[in-house]
């Protein structure tokens, strides 16, 4: 029998155990076709990973409907998250996302629902105002719909500061985590300390950086980011797969996972710290090619017709909550 992998609590909730590696919504829209994106989570729950991360807006709703039918028969034994792309919209359209996020996912609550991506500095107070996104949140907690709540974001530790700052009960905070992040816009010098003095659950994503260039490049392989990432004091380590060799490589890791040393750390740390400087494996703190596209329209800014996002909007102008019909 394969080894387990290892569960963690969520933050100051000590009763709720997760697994230290969760599975990425994002890259279910990857997969070759539907039938392999099913098995990705099928054989993901069977291997003992609890947590599912998505978000409403994935793939126009494609990775929420394919994570709700490789759950089929599952849902009671994992730890659900969806996101919601409200930025600065008022809190009835939120409580909509939720609706249809329920409906695609094939539950009647979720374990987390988090706001997606904050990245823009006016983001905190759009949050906060009445009628916003904090008080959808709220409604959901209250009513049922979701058990904890929190928020994402991978483009500046400052907004995540900000958003503390804003005074909201956050259950969770997630963000990029991996040996490059540590030199440059750190989320894990900044951030992180902050989470564990609060008795918020951090959530690590990125330990790959996104796509795996640095993995690809040679840089460092793929077990000594997961196994750095994984290190770290958080709940659970988000990483997203496309394929049954990736997903399997991922298991093996976590099922094996033996925690760096800080001297081990340190050390990856500074082998990597020339190549971390420019951001060149972060693109997602920089670049416009990973903004949310949702979020860019909502404060009006223009959009970038070659992001993946984009071109699934160009293709289906209304998310009418029915996912896109890649695979047709």
């Amino acid at each position: 029998m394969a080894p387990l992998i290892p569960l963690r609590p969520f933050g100051r909730h000590k009763d709720v155990m997760i697994s230290a590696l969760g599975c990425g919504g994002h890259h279910l829209g990857d997969a070759p076709d539907e039938p392999t994106a099913v098995r990705l989570v099928q054989q993901a729950v069977d291997a003992g990973i609890t947590f599912f991360d998505n978000c409403w807006e994935y793939r126009r709703g494609m990775t929420e409907s394919l994570l709700g039918k490789g759950l089929a028969g599952r849902r009671d034994r994992v730890f659900l998250m969806t996101k919601v792309c409200t930025h600065g919209r008022e809190a009835s359209l939120g409580l909509q996302m939720l609706g249809e996020s329920l409906r695609r996912l094939r539950t009647d609550h979720l374990d987390l629902w988090q706001i997606h991506g904050v990245g823009f500095e006016n983001d905190p107070d759009l949050f906060i105002r009445p009628n916003g996104a904090a008080e959808a949140l709220l409604k959901a907690k209250r009513d049922g719909m979701v058990r904890f709540v929190g928020f994402t974001g991978h483009k500046d530790p400052a907004i995540h500061l900000a958003m503390l700052a804003t005074g909201f009960p956050f259950d969770a905070v997630q963000m990029p985590l991996n040996p490059f992040d540590a030199s440059f816009r750190s989320f894990e010098t900044q951030v992180l300390p902050e989470l564990v003095k609060r008795g918020i659950a951090p959530l690590g994503m990125k330990p790959l950086c996104g796509h795996g260039e640095p993995i690809l490049q040679g840089v460092l392989s793929a077990e000594e980011a997961l196994r750095y990432a994984m290190s770290l004091p958080v709940a659970t380590t988000i990483s997203g797969v496309d394929k049954p060799d990736v997903l399997q490589q991922n298991i093996d890791i976590a099922q094996h996972f033996q925690p760096m040393t800080a001297a081990e750390m340190q050390a990856l740390r500074d082998r990597v710290k020339p190549q971390a400087a420019d951001g060149r494996f972060e693109l997602y703190k920089l670049s416009l090619k990973f903004d949310n596209p949702e979020a860019r329209l909502a404060h009006g800014f223009p959009l970038d017709i070659e992001q993946s996002e984009v071109k699934d909007m160009l293709k289906a102008t209304e998310n009418t909550g029915h996912p896109f019909p890649k695979w047709t």
